[in-house]
């Protein structure tokens, strides 16, 4: 069971119909690939992944919800931790389609949202040619500021080192979060002490 020193936190996957999340989920989950497509409104998993110096468990929610449900997508986006943003390499259109999912993160995590790992998936999930390159992805990537790989949820690559880099993106950013509250405290501690300085100088004056 987890304890207070695991890293826990949601994981959002979003995209359009059909490019893989439910797969590509499934895939790490259970380690099986199912082939045959079937809609998903919102489907949430939990797991335990190994991180560079702790255990984490990650709740994955798979939770495009389609148009018919845009509050359980703003739900699920206003909790998430993390985000996995998925499209078809195959399929040139899925990726213009993760534009207003990233605008809605963005809209709602507003300010804070360097504080939230995203990575933007190219996953193949058919045998169709190819319509993205891999520096496509890498352009729209660098354009959101955000990681990027490319995976195969049916030839189980790149799968487990998908959810590892996230957890491992989460820890890197609470250590950055924890050394800028740390160098605040610093400066505070500095201050008092200066302004102390100068009292004890003012009063031998």
């Amino acid at each position: 069971a987890p304890t207070e020193s695991n890293s826990y936190f949601r994981v959002v996957v979003v995209g359009s119909a059909g490019v893989g999340k439910s797969t590509l989920v499934q895939r790490w989950v259970r380690g099986t690939f199912r082939d045959s497509y079937l809609p998903t409104i919102e489907d949430t998993y939990r797991q335990l992944v190994g991180g560079q110096r702790r255990m984490g468990v990650l709740q994955i929610t798979d939770a495009t919800g389609g148009q018919r449900y845009p509050g359980l997508k703003r739900m699920a986006i206003a909790r998430g931790h993390a985000f996995i943003l998925v499209y078809s390499v195959t399929r040139k259109e899925t990726l213009e389609e993760l534009k207003p999912f990233y605008e809605l993160i963005r809209e709602i995590k507003g300010s804070n949202l360097h504080k939230f790992p995203i990575v933007l998936v190219g996953n193949r999930n058919d045998e169709g040619p190819r319509e993205l390159a891999l520096a496509d992805g890498a352009a729209c990537a660098q354009e959101w500021n955000c990681a990027f790989m490319e995976t195969s949820a049916k030839e189980d690559i790149n799968v487990q080192e998908l959810f590892r880099m996230l957890l491992l993106e989460r820890e890197r950013r609470r250590d950055k979060i924890k050394e800028f509250r740390r160098k605040i405290l610093r400066s505070r501690s500095i201050q008092k002490t200066t302004n102390k300085e100068e009292t004890v100088k003012d009063t031998v004056k």
